[in-house]
């Protein structure tokens, strides 16, 4: 996706592609492996997505190749672009695998993780700000880096939720389970099944 978005703006070689994803810091949201690039270029190429247009050689360095979109990839990004909009995925972040094993820590050790993540979140969102309003300076168009937008977003409603979370916890308003809730299987599971097999009965 993120290749075919690339040449969606113009032919480039591979190496162009690393260096434009790291520069937009599209290694935020998708993970950029120079390795597993060539890999995937490769595999576009033969679905008919992609196609070669040129190579180019600078002095001794080895000969690149250069991509273009076909017809076919346009229509298979514009498809892929609709869909991922229109339908929410089921995606599979750590943050609530590790909320759901919380309680299998002490209520101080669990505190002490979460105030930590608070500080870790209060940093990166200082730094998506420093970030936009270098962008805003430069007048680029919103939808230019609505992405970032929308990650930040989401790392303010996390740090706002996180840290009521801990409020709740310290203040007993969300009690913390004893022993005696812990052996065998999670009591909360069986709840959670119930509740969702009320929904699709």
């Amino acid at each position: 996706m993120a290749i075919l978005e690339l040449l969606h703006e113009k032919p480039m070689h591979p190496y162009e592609m690393t260096q434009v994803m790291r520069q937009r810091r599209v290694d935020f949201r998708v993970k950029v492996r120079p390795g597993s690039l060539y890999h995937t270029v490769e595999r576009l190429e033969a679905q008919g997505f992609i196609e070669v247009v040129d190579t180019q050689r600078q002095g001794r360095r080895p000969e690149r190749t250069v991509y273009a979109m076909t017809g076919k990839g346009r229509d298979s990004f514009a498809d892929q672009v609709r869909e991922m909009i229109a339908i929410p995925t089921q995606e599979y972040p750590q943050y609530p695998v590790a909320l759901s094993g919380a309680s299998e820590l002490e209520q101080h050790d669990a505190v002490d993780q979460l105030k930590m993540r608070v500080t870790v979140l209060k940093a990166r969102i200082a730094a998506d700000e420093v970030v936009i309003r270098q962008v805003l300076e430069k007048d680029l168009p919103a939808m230019w880096w609505i992405d970032y937008a929308f990650s930040h977003h989401q790392r303010k409603s996390e740090l706002a939720w996180t840290e009521q979370l801990i409020a709740d916890l310290e203040s007993g308003r969300i009690p913390w389970p004893g022993s005696a809730a812990k052996p065998g299987r999670l009591p909360h599971l069986s709840i959670v099944e119930e509740v969702e097999n009320e929904q699709t009965a």
